[in-house]
């Protein structure tokens, strides 16, 4: 009798190993995708994976189902390490009911993502689902809201990562939306709200899966991707790097990874990196690769609101967050996308304990009709509200441009900013010179025999008193001028005094977060 209990419980567990069955693995295959244990097998280290629910299946008897159960019913979940830190996963298995999210998913993965909030694991999704099954009604739609429910309250408690590597529609989107990160395989993954069908009846547009929420649309144009892989495989290398950056929980630093590179280092190059010219733009990239660790820049979004720059990059070896104006795309201005961007990633580092250094090369927010009438005030007060609330150190290095609202919000000391830099070739000034000499001196120039060569002569004069660092430093609005070639000791000696820095907010409920 005790064999063949033994007998039985082995012929489930084969079962579910098998998913959909040797044809259903093949057809996935043939896609160029691969099954959500070979996945987790790659993402995982060998041996580590603890799963849980393996045996479970819906109970739905009618619509053609009761013939079509499954063990594991279409979602494979467990607790697993990724470089010895432990992680909480769940895998959809497309070669099961084309991956269709169940009541009997939402159970599994609201149970792994409870017993992984409640022990401070990250929890890592990896998605491959036809959306809900039909054939539950409004059982599959109350499972969605069940798994909401857990991204919101796990927010920022432990970290949450979305891969993309199949179909991701409907309501579906909304769990990785909730995230902290989605991760997209380039050809195989894709997200839209509604299906090419829907457009097509809608509006009578054809257009193709990819095309309307594929890799590179949610990447450059969506910002809903905030990496992108060619490959299954690099995708879920990406995850393995990202948490390299992440503490396991809120409660938590992040991890430190010693470094080769020496915290003195001094890179002469920095001084004559910035054109003396201000009207020549150039690449923030080649600032934030001399300054971090050498190779340990992870950026985010980097096709998304190119004039803003975020990211994750090492210091001595401890994780920092990067945000920063990028001068050679739209003149590194702050616009509706880009405050967004750096927002929500200065929320980010405030939530998992990084530090946030930021490099200023701003000529304000961007100018025009459509900003405004796209509510660029509130978005641009989502900066602000941003840099004010966080509680982690705050560094900051004028590198050329601070004008007018971009100084106040980006990384100020009026934002709580703890240590704040400026370069020799910083403009800290409440307007550009030209508009400030028209309106200073406008009398002035109304009454010149030559306005020109007068505006020239208060331009100049304009110039010389604010265009520099001199008098904010006057001020105490900067701590130091620095030489470029000693940003990166300075800012390492900097974090090493803010390491233990403690600071409160209020307390309160929640702020009121500009919509």
């Amino acid at each position: 009798m005790a064999e063949d209990h033994l007998e039985r419980l082995r012929a489930l567990r084969e079962a579910a190993l098998l998913g959909g069955g040797p044809e259903r693995i093949a057809q996935q295959h043939a896609r160029g995708k691969e099954t959500a244990r070979e996945r987790l097998a790659r993402l995982l280290d060998p041996d580590s994976f603890q799963e849980l629910g393996s045996l479970a299946r819906h109970q739905i008897s009618d619509y053609g189902l009761a013939t079509r159960r499954y063990p594991g019913d279409g979602v494979v979940t467990g607790f697993g390490a990724i470089n010895g830190r432990r992680v909480a996963v769940y895998a959809q298995d497309f070669t099961v009911l084309g991956g269709s999210f169940s009541e009997v998913q939402a159970q599994k993965i609201t149970r792994l993502m409870d017993l992984a909030t409640e022990s401070g694991i990250p929890i890592i999704g990896l998605n491959d689902s036809g959306g809900a099954r039909i054939q539950e009604g409004v059982r599959s739609l109350a499972a969605y809201g069940e798994v909401f429910l857990r991204n919101v309250l796990s927010s920022g408690v432990v970290p949450q990562i979305s891969l993309i590597l199949g179909p991701c529609a409907g309501g579906a989107v909304y769990s990785p939306a909730l995230t902290d990160f989605v991760i997209m395989a380039r050809d195989v993954g894709y997200m839209f709200l509604t299906g090419p069908e829907v457009i097509r009846a809608v509006s009578g547009r054809e257009v193709t899966a990819q095309q309307l929420g594929g890799a590179d649309v949610h990447h450059e144009r969506s910002g809903v991707a905030h990496l992108v892989a060619d490959t299954e495989g690099a995708a879920l290398d990406l995850v393995k790097a990202l948490l390299g950056y992440l503490p396991q929980n809120n409660a938590e630093d992040p991890p430190y990874q010693p470094s080769d590179d020496a915290p003195e280092r001094i890179d002469p190059a920095l001084n004559t990196l910035v054109p003396a010219d201000e009207r020549i733009s150039y690449d923030m990239h080649l600032v934030i690769e001399r300054i971090v660790d050498r190779g340990s820049f992870l950026e985010l979004q980097p096709a998304y609101a190119a004039n803003a720059i975020t990211g994750f990059a090492r210091l001595g070896g401890y994780a920092v967050g990067i945000v920063a104006n990028n001068p050679a795309v739209l003149a590194g201005v702050l616009d509706i996308n880009s405050s967004d961007k750096i927002a929500r990633f200065v929320r980010l580092c405030d939530a998992y304990n990084l530090p946030v250094v930021t490099l200023v090369d701003c000529p304000g927010y961007l100018p025009g009709i459509e900003q405004e009438y796209g509510g660029v005030i509130r978005h641009g007060a989502k900066i602000i509200y941003a840099y004010a609330a966080a509680t982690v150190p705050k560094l900051s290095v004028i590198v050329r441009k601070a004008i007018g609202g971009a100084y106040i919000a980006l990384s100020s000391k009026q934002m709580r900013s703890d240590m704040n830099f400026a370069w020799p070739t910083a403009q800290i000034a409440v307007m550009g010179a030209e508009g400030a000499a028209r309106v200073l001196w406008r009398e002035e120039l109304r009454r010149a025999a030559d306005p020109a060569a007068l505006e020239q002569q208060f331009v100049a004069e304009y110039r010389e008193r604010f265009f520099n660092p001199y008098h904010a430093a006057d001020l105490g609005q900067i701590d130091e001028v620095i030489e470029p070639r000693e940003t990166r000791p300075r800012l390492i000696r900097a974090l090493e005094i803010l390491r233990t820095k403690v600071q409160q907010n209020p307390a309160r409920k929640h702020g009121l977060y500009p919509s």
